[in-house]
């Protein structure tokens, strides 16, 4: 599949420090990528750069194959963006803010606009001033600005903050359906990790200025089991013993191992004289797979944002 987005050794560096180091990425199309790192990694000074908010010191972001060095009006014109809370004008109703974004851009139809107000479900609320609206209402509104002129390329930094579980819930159901229907490439940046595990398909990883992972969501649904046996330290042993991966957690053991693995493994503890007290299937969440890939998370040094 042909990406949509490439980011080609994109790099950032200020006075003598090099805050982004040769990050290559591809985005694909119909595809949800989330982009994560701890406090001060990189992320929106690369998404800055992305944008053209903030000049590029070495590399160059490639939309739909036209170059940003080369041809940037063009590029851009590709690309939708949705920062933290949108701005629009309060005293207007939903959809003269929408006509006035339109205006914008080259060929956005009424006929568009219309299409954009059923998209993200506002056709009840449309001619209502924006000073009326909901946090959730008004993350809408900004998603159909975004959408107007049929971008192949939508990047969100933050989408969801000060929003209710329900208004989380909701922009996510009409995030997925944008990028399954459209075909467009969605990039999320977001402290919410348990929320980019629902939407996202694949997540990158950056630290320090490094992008450090690239991984598929359906990868990190291994089979693991969480185990409390004692002697603990024994167990342990015949676990390495036995081929399996094991580590620590909570009281207990997590090990990697299959469904039919477990019965002959409980025989085995019992055959040694070992106390089995619990053994239950558990998936690593996304918090913890960045925690491990992080080494904890540790904030980076000073203006890396």
């Amino acid at each position: 599949m042909k990406p949509v987005v490439e980011l080609k050794n994109l790099s950032k560096t200020i006075g003598k420090k090099k805050i982004i180091d040769s990050v290559n990425l591809a985005l694909y199309p119909g595809t949800i990528t989330g982009f994560l790192g701890p406090n001060g990694a990189g992320k929106t000074t690369t998404i800055r750069m992305m944008v053209g908010l903030m000049k590029r010191t070495e590399g160059d972001v490639v939309i739909e194959g036209v170059s940003l060095s080369d041809n940037f009006e063009e590029g851009l014109s590709k690309v939708g963006v949705i920062v933290e809370n949108p701005e629009m004008y309060k005293f207007m109703s939903g959809y003269k803010n929408l006509v006035h974004f339109a205006r914008m851009h080259k060929g956005v139809t009424k006929e568009r606009i219309d299409e954009v107000i059923n998209q993200v479900g506002m056709q009840n609320r449309i001619h209502e001033k924006v000073g009326t609206y909901s946090l959730g209402m008004r993350q809408r509104l900004g998603l159909a600005q975004a959408l107007l002129h049929r971008p192949k390329f939508l990047i969100l930094d933050e989408p969801t903050n000060g929003l209710d579980p329900a208004g989380i819930r909701e922009f996510r159901q009409y995030l997925r359906k944008i990028a399954e229907t459209e075909g467009v490439s969605v990039f999320v940046s977001s402290h919410m990790l348990s929320e980019i595990e629902l939407m996202c398909d694949r997540i990158a990883v950056i630290q320090n200025g490094k992008l450090i992972d690239i991984r598929e969501m359906s990868e990190m649904k291994e089979s693991f089991y969480y185990l409390e046996a004692s002697p603990v330290e024994e167990a342990k042993q015949m676990l390495v013993e036995n081929g399996f991966t094991v580590e620590s957690f909570n009281k207990g053991l997590l090990i990697n191992a299959e469904h039919q693995q477990i019965p002959e493994l409980v025989q085995s503890f019992i055959a040694k004289g070992l106390q089995v007290f619990a053994i239950q299937p558990h998936r690593k969440t996304l918090e913890d797979e960045f925690l491990e890939m992080t080494g904890g998370g540790q904030i980076a040094e000073s203006y890396t944002k």
